[in-house]
């Protein structure tokens, strides 16, 4: 597997964790932009979260003296939107995202330019103040909520995988020691060490817990595991979730963590553990809607089934029982995914698209967060559709073989099509009353434009 940032390239929290960097008044259209005054900006925004000292890119790009020996790389990268990674289509379905790391076209040009005028650095007084960033192991979500570390660390049980050893799937399950019900308002899930990102492919916490009373809470693809429902999902290029203001996910005395992890080799002796790290709302603070991590798509063997040198789609519904609010939407494929919808078919039979990430990258696994006012509200009865495209011919430059025929599997040159989609769940009440403050909140801001 490429090392690449795997683990903090989400700008979600990093947004969350610093104000975005000042930036001096930028270049006019005939000015020459320099780094200081407007490449720095940028890449404090958008690039720093990996690209920093010690983290886990190629490179640091937090000074001129870093940047400028990438300049060209840079422009490659950027022009050709490889980086940052973003693979949302941006002329379909939702574009208001709250981690939105793509560079606008007015970003490119600027770093184009840049390159093209001979990289300058500028004036060192327009260089914006330095990004606050946790050390490389550091809880990410923790200075949210004045912490340095969650309220509750869960660890799998430590696994040692060999150098040269097949690909393993680990499945402990760890109690969470609770004693009476508790609200999490936010999760990180990461490998325990920096080493155990080379070897850990992804890892899934699921919560078990007895839970009659919320059916939505059993995972519909959690196969023979009795009411289990996904907590945590971590991949390539996640790490966190932050549920919305007045949602959470519920945690009942008694629950356990069952892991699913799958350990790759890393060509050397790695013993490693994954930490799931949770945090709660205060004693007393009870949110008012529900959320849960569904698995949507093709999820079982007979779902995937791609023949040698061919493009296939595969398809996959997902019934909402309730009133829902889709909170986010992550693609998930392996090495010949190629792109991935998601579509709601509503009661009325109309098709509405939501999202199309229409250049996968099996490297980037990005959970797209819906903006407030973009986050669809769905109402019950509602199809979400998902639609999966694999290419195993050899256009596509990450496929092992393309004369195999390819089946649904776990490892890594086998194949999946399925999405991780957080939904909070609302009844009729509180879905009418968030369609309406909703509609109110846009017809508000329509009139405070006309007004400017």
């Amino acid at each position: 597997m490429k090392r690449v940032c795997k683990v903090l390239g989400i700008v979600a929290l990093a947004a969350a964790l610093c104000a975005l960097a000042p930036s001096a008044q930028a270049a006019g259209p005939g000015a020459t932009p320099t780094f200081t005054r407007d490449v720095a900006p940028i890449l404090q925004q958008k690039c720093e979260v990996c690209h920093r000292a010690d983290s886990i890119a190629p490179m640091s790009l937090r000074t001129f003296e870093e940047a400028r020996p990438w300049a060209r790389s840079i422009k490659a990268r950027v022009e050709s939107r490889q980086m940052p990674p973003w693979h949302i289509d941006k002329s379909v379905g939702i574009q208001e995202f709250k981690n939105d790391r793509s560079l606008t076209d007015e970003e490119i040009q600027t770093i184009v330019r840049w390159v093209d005028a001979g990289a300058p650095k500028g004036d060192p007084k327009d260089m914006p103040p330095p990004q606050a960033w946790p050390n490389e192991q550091g809880w990410l979500l923790a200075k949210l909520y004045g912490q340095t570390e969650p309220d509750l660390i869960i660890r799998s049980t430590p696994w040692t995988q060999k150098a040269g050893a097949n690909d393993t799937w680990w499945k402990p399950v760890a109690e969470t020691g609770l004693t009476e019900p508790r609200w999490v308002r936010a999760i990180e899930l990461r490998p325990g060490t920096v080493k155990g990102r080379k070897i850990t492919h992804h890892a899934i916490a699921r919560l078990q817990q007895e839970d009659p009373e919320f059916p939505q809470n059993a995972d519909q693809d959690a196969g023979s595991l009795t009411n289990t429902g996904t907590f945590m999902e971590w991949a390539v290029g996640k790490q966190g979730e932050i549920m919305r203001p007045k949602s959470g996910k519920l945690m009942l005395p008694g629950s356990k963590i069952v892991w699913d992890i799958h350990y790759s080799n890393g060509g050397e002796d790695i013993t490693d553990v994954v930490e799931l790290g949770i945090y709660l709302y205060p004693k007393g603070q009870e949110p008012k809607h529900r959320q849960v991590l569904h698995l949507m798509g093709a999820t079982n063997a007979g779902g995937v089934d791609i023949p040698p040198n061919t493009v296939k789609a595969t398809q996959g519904f997902f019934a909402l029982r309730e009133n829902g609010r889709v909170e986010s939407f992550q693609p998930h494929m392996h090495l010949r995914g190629k792109a991935m919808s998601m579509e709601a078919v509503l009661p009325s039979g109309q098709t509405v698209v939501l999202s199309y990430a229409n250049n996968f990258n099996f490297n980037w696994h990005n959970s797209y967060v819906y903006a407030d006012e973009a986050a669809p509200l769905l109402p019950k009865g509602t199809l979400l559709k998902i639609t999966a495209w694999h290419d195993n011919t050899a256009a596509n430059r990450s496929n092992p073989d393309p004369n195999v025929w390819v089946g649904y599997g776990d490892r890594t040159v086998d194949e999946m099509a399925h999405a991780w989609v957080n939904v909070t769940y609302m009844n009729d009440e509180d879905y009418k009353a968030e369609l309406e403050a909703r509609k109110a909140r846009r017809a508000q801001r329509t009139t405070e434009q006309q007004q400017q």
